[in-house]
């Protein structure tokens, strides 16, 4: 009788375990739905708040064109132009000039992470990186950083 009692709560403790290992299971999947699901709202929101900096930079600086960018890079945007001018020398040259900001997509390291180039007159003066854990994340941090990042390239362009 003795061995059928130990054979019996080592059952109950291998279908516990069971258990256990599946709800184990079952929150992880949870997490990471929760944390896929937080990562698609902050690339809608930020996206979007992306594409409305860049087009007030355009209505202040007439010739830029947008560009909407989706895909493996990310989801944002970019406005770029093409510059005509006349060096000291009489040639004449073409200039280009581009911001990109961009929000990646979701990998294993579980962060919200935007990016951003600028160019000016074929110069790249920045390239910028920002990044937060998923779940530490909040949007205004990363409209901050989008807006400063705008205003640095805005300054940079009207500079030149």
């Amino acid at each position: 009788m003795e061995f059928e009692d130990q054979l019996q709560k080592a059952i109950s403790r291998g279908k516990e375990r069971s258990a256990n290992r599946q709800d184990s299971e079952r929150q992880k999947l949870t997490t990471a739905e929760e944390l896929r699901n937080r990562h698609n709202d902050f690339r809608l929101d930020l996206s979007d708040y992306i594409e409305h900096g860049l087009k007030k930079l355009v209505h202040h600086f007439p010739g830029f064109a947008y560009e909407t960018i989706f895909g493996e890079r990310g989801w944002g945007g970019a406005i770029y132009r093409d510059d005509l001018a006349r060096g000291p020398d009489g040639k004449a040259g073409s200039f280009f000039s581009r911001i990109e900001i961009t929000v990646r997509p979701q990998n294993e390291f579980n962060v919200v992470n935007i990016t951003g180039k600028g160019t000016v007159k074929n110069k790249e003066i920045f390239s910028w990186n920002f990044y937060k854990d998923i779940a530490d994340s909040i949007d205004e941090e990363f409209k901050e950083k989008i807006d400063s990042w705008i205003l640095q390239y805005a300054e940079q362009f009207a500079a030149q």
